[in-house]
């Protein structure tokens, strides 16, 4: 089993919309922050200097994930997210840890990420990678965000 995690083109904005247009509307629903985002990837995160990545598999895009900068040496891990079929493949691991190996060689200090306690595995995965638990904000973009966590980088 091969996976290869790609950066975004322009070829790949469907399927990051569709990738999490899935798991959203599976557990939640998609919400105005979400619409921006997806729907305008290449203005709202990659002009911004965020970054996407695509994991391939079978010649087929499976799963993705963001960076959207805090600043330029923190930056928030969102729009992570495994097509339901691939799931059980360790394809979400596989965009975790290059997710991590890109932060450090980017010589970022910080990794942040917004998730929900409905999603147990999700946060199960973060902790196995020694993301830790942090206090959270109010009036988040989102209104499925019930928990912080982080990863220290240096």
């Amino acid at each position: 089993m091969e996976i290869s995690i790609i950066p975004y083109e322009p070829i790949h904005s469907k399927a990051f919309h569709n990738l999490n247009v899935e798991w959203l509307e599976k557990y939640f629903y998609v919400e105005e922050k979400d619409k921006e985002l997806l729907n305008d990837c290449e203005n709202t995160i990659l002009k911004k200097n965020g970054h996407i990545f695509l994991a391939k598999y079978e010649e087929k895009i499976v799963g993705c994930f963001s960076f959207i900068p805090i600043n330029d040496t923190h930056f928030e891990l969102g729009k992570m997210a495994v097509s339901e079929k691939y799931q059980g493949l360790k394809i979400g691991q596989a965009l975790l840890k290059f997710a991590i190996r890109f932060g450090e060689q980017s010589d970022w200090d910080k990794i942040i990420l917004y998730s929900s306690t409905k999603l147990p595995h999700a946060l199960y995965l973060y902790k196995k990678y020694n993301f830790v638990e942090v206090p959270i904000e109010k009036d988040l973009p989102y209104a499925r965000s019930d928990i912080k966590m982080e990863l220290q980088l240096k």
